[in-house]
């Protein structure tokens, strides 16, 4: 009876060392995971409805690309940049950067362009590439990308809308 109350006792002996040197272990891991920053962490993509409006000025232009700048109100507000490139008399293409509170979003567009008189249209999808921050894993196609161009003065508008993920 005594020898197997010993050995009772060197099995919970055993174990209380084994977790202790468990604890040991997990407790080096997070100081090592905390001293070289966080981690990537998970978290669930969401998707909703993007519907933008953006108000923009030209601050340059070379050759046949406008740089605009201006502001985002809808889904997400911000400011708003676009490089505007007129491929041919009646297609565009733009790089779209959207700067909201917390990140930002990166978008290409491409358009049939329709000049006529003092107002030029535009009308075709976009896609977002990429984003930061808040919006790292943004995604989203296929959404819709129209607007007008000033041609007296080179103001855009420009309307954004479908679905994303972010």
């Amino acid at each position: 009876m005594v020898m197997e109350n010993e050995r009772v006792v060197n099995d919970v002996k055993s174990r209380a060392r084994l977790a202790a040197g468990m604890c040991l272990l997990a407790a080096t891991l997070v100081a090592a995971s905390s001293a070289q920053g966080a981690g990537p962490r998970a978290s669930a993509a969401r998707t909703f409805a993007l519907s933008e409006t953006g108000h923009l000025r030209l601050t340059s232009h070379h050759g046949f690309t406008l740089n605009e700048q201006g502001s985002a109100s809808g889904t997400i507000s911000g400011t708003i940049y676009i490089h505007l490139h007129v491929v041919s008399t009646n297609h565009v293409t733009a790089e779209v950067n959207i700067y909201p509170r917390g990140g930002s979003l990166t978008g290409y567009a491409s358009a049939s362009y329709h000049p006529s008189g003092a107002v030029a249209s535009f009308n075709g999808t976009m896609s977002i590439a990429r984003g930061s921050g808040r919006y790292s894993h943004a995604h989203g196609s296929g959404l819709s990308f129209t607007g007008t161009v000033q041609r007296s003065n080179d103001a855009v508008t420009v309307h954004v809308n479908g679905r994303m993920s972010a």
